[in-house]
């Protein structure tokens, strides 16, 4: 007897049913795999095959770990952010966290994923591996059974044989570079303000200073002449090494209030991407607290120390012996103290350090703390010139050019305005005529006065 194929075909019920089976099957497994498995039991399965597979390839494994020793390993966590940029829609599982004090989520591959990279036409597989360890608790081990599990985490970076010296001099030296970048286009600045409660003497908010060297109101040549020292000292890393100088760069800032030397600062800040650390010489006990703070600076910062001049009376050099008569409660800081603190031995903890010292009146300064190789560069920060009120009225007025221009122009050239005062005029009408012709009235109640030079640097100083 013959049977209809029609008959021999399962029904579309019976196939969603197996279907269904099949599905419940499969998601029971892998709920068992989840759920019953250890951990250490599927990483321990994860890195056995890692091993096995790698025994009969040609490919080569490099091993990036989290740590080395005590240290964290910078090409680890260099890989880290790099791989992060790198992750695309394909990828199954990815990690995310939010840093403390950081605005952005951090994104960066999980554990036991496969990602290629290609470089240069070549494809690099990682792989980030993690092991759970337990090891004992001193403090309450007195029973053997107390114990904390921590991960252990490493990259394997795996590539064709053929490819060993391009990865280890200009793949790995590449992702050093790019995950720099990545840091510096990402970084929140700090504003960092003294704080004895904290372990380094520092506390820390987001600087929100918008000052920008464009917006700053300079006079141009000036300020080409400060961003193009800035620009070399960045640069000059391996020279400063070569002359054995510690890679830091002093700016000392001097004019009368309202020039705009905070601002200055925090455009320099902004440009760089170097927290700052305002320190108040008032804040201060003693010189050992100096040397404290410094230690709690990080490198590529600026370390400020506004109205050096009146903040403190620094002891003169010639009566630190005096003062060394004295008990230990009665310490103060001393000139001696501020200068070591500048360009001592302990000034050389860290790299890229830039310090900047500001004063109204830099007749009152100690020549000591303005010789070469402390303060390397002297800017004055002068009245507004007609180019720096060109600034003003653009970021105030979003105008380039006004018939009334010529007349302030005039003006300008004949009496003294600080870059604030004229800020302050052509804040008070959002009608630029209005705005322009009550800036011309205040600058005809001024009288002139000569004009200090803007800049000075110390020719042959690094």
């Amino acid at each position: 007897m013959m049977v209809s194929s029609q008959e021999s075909l399962p029904s579309a019920r019976t196939i969603l049913s197996v279907v269904a089976s099949l599905t419940a099957s499969a998601v029971l497994l892998r709920s068992f795999y989840n759920e019953l498995i250890p951990d250490a039991v599927r990483d321990y399965f994860f890195a056995r095959l890692h091993d096995f597979s790698s025994r009969f390839s040609s490919q080569l494994i490099i091993i990036i770990e989290e740590l080395d020793g005590l240290t964290a390993n910078q090409m680890f966590n260099a890989a880290n952010v790099y791989l992060g940029t790198k992750l695309s829609s394909s990828s199954r599982r990815i990690k995310v966290h939010k840093p403390e004090k950081e605005k952005e989520l951090a994104v960066t591959i999980d554990r036991n994923q496969e990602l290629i990279d290609i470089f240069e036409g070549v494809n690099f597989k990682w792989v980030l591996v993690s092991s759970r360890i337990e090891k004992p608790i001193s403090s309450k081990n007195r029973d053997g059974n107390a114990h904390e599990r921590s991960d252990m985490r490493h990259f394997e970076l795996s590539f064709h044989k053929k490819h060993r010296d391009m990865a280890l001099r200009f793949y790995l030296l590449h992702i050093l570079r790019e995950a720099n970048a990545i840091r510096d286009e990402k970084k929140v600045v700090k504003l960092h303000t003294i704080d004895y409660s904290g372990t380094d003497y520092w506390g820390s908010i987001d600087l929100n200073h918008p000052a920008t060297f464009d917006t700053i109101a300079m006079n141009p040549e000036t300020k080409k002449a400060l961003i193009d020292d800035l620009n070399k000292f960045i640069e000059r890393k391996e020279y400063y090494k070569r002359v054995g100088k510690a890679w830091k760069r002093g700016y000392l800032l001097y004019g009368p209030p309202g020039t705009g030397k905070s601002s200055l600062v925090a455009a320099m800040a902004n440009y760089l991407k170097f927290d700052i650390y305002d320190m108040d010489l008032r804040e201060v006990q003693c010189n050992s607290d100096l040397r404290r703070l410094l230690i709690g600076t990080g490198s590529r910062s600026i370390l400020v120390i506004e109205d050096v001049d009146c903040s403190i009376e620094l002891q003169d050099r010639s009566s630190d012996s005096e003062n060394q008569t004295k008990s230990a409660e009665d310490e103060k800081i001393t000139l001696s103290g501020l200068l070591n603190f500048i360009d001592g031995l302990w000034s050389s903890c860290g790299d890229e350090r830039i310090v900047v010292l500001t004063t109204n009146h830099l007749e009152r300064l100690d020549p000591a703390l303005l010789r070469p190789g402390r303060m390397d560069l002297h800017l004055h920060m002068s009245f507004c010139d007609f180019s720096s009120f060109k600034i003003l009225a653009y970021n105030y007025l979003l105008i380039h050019e006004h018939p009334l221009f010529e007349e302030i122009e005039e003006l300008l050239n004949k009496v003294e305005a600080t870059p604030a005062e004229l800020a302050g005029e052509l804040m008070k009408s959002d009608d630029v005529t209005s705005s322009l012709q009550g800036l011309i009235q205040c600058l005809h109640g001024k009288k002139g006065k000569t004009r200090l030079p803007d800049l000075r640097i110390d020719a042959g100083k690094p």
